[in-house]
């Protein structure tokens, strides 16, 4: 089964596979973040406790061997900054991109060059045609991601379900990017 890189270089900032000891501070930088993660995020919503970081640490390992996901920390001079994830969650051949970061590393540009790099990693994996990212309509940072990076906006749905965090209007914005022709 191939895998993309374990460790992706970018001009400001590496992405790299999360490791068990990484525990201490991904717990500390969620729960320093909660306040800022909440409205997006419905995980952010209460404590965010050891056992709960841990259990996310097992279950990316799990995930990575598997090809069920490809959950990567966003680090800034070796500080973790935020969380980028390719996640096989939306039917064959495609790879949906999710994304958070630290409000102290938001507006420079690391989740858009973060993206690209996952949209690259995940051109590179035989079977992958598509590309997307979800968010909620109201969640107007992330929508500035793919528009950046030339993702087409393909839908717009009410999930059956009402909106899990507190700024959710409830409607999921989709947006597609499909592998350029091979030439």
């Amino acid at each position: 089964m191939a895998h993309p890189r374990e460790v992706i270089t970018l001009e400001a900032a590496v992405l790299r596979r999360w490791r068990g000891g990484d525990l201490a501070e991904m717990h500390r930088v969620v729960t320093e973040a909660l306040p800022h993660l909440r409205p997006w995020m419905p995980w952010a919503a209460g404590n965010y406790s050891l056992d709960t970081a841990a259990e996310f640490l097992d279950l990316c390992d799990r995930n990575w061997h598997t090809g069920a996901a490809y959950t990567y920390a966003i680090t800034v001079d070796g500080a973790i900054a935020g969380c980028i994830a390719m996640e096989c969650r939306i039917g064959s051949g495609g790879l949906e991109i999710g994304y958070w970061l630290h409000p102290d590393y938001t507006g420079l540009g690391l989740a858009t060059t973060g993206t690209a790099a996952l949209v690259d990693e995940a051109f590179a994996l035989p079977g992958i045609d598509h590309v997307e990212i979800w968010h909620d309509a109201a969640n107007t940072a992330s929508r500035r991601i793919p528009q950046r990076l030339g993702f087409t906006c393909v839908d717009r749905r009410s999930p059956s379900r009402d909106p899990r965090a507190g700024c959710e209007d409830g409607i999921d914005v989709i947006w597609r990017l499909t592998r350029p022709a091979q030439r």
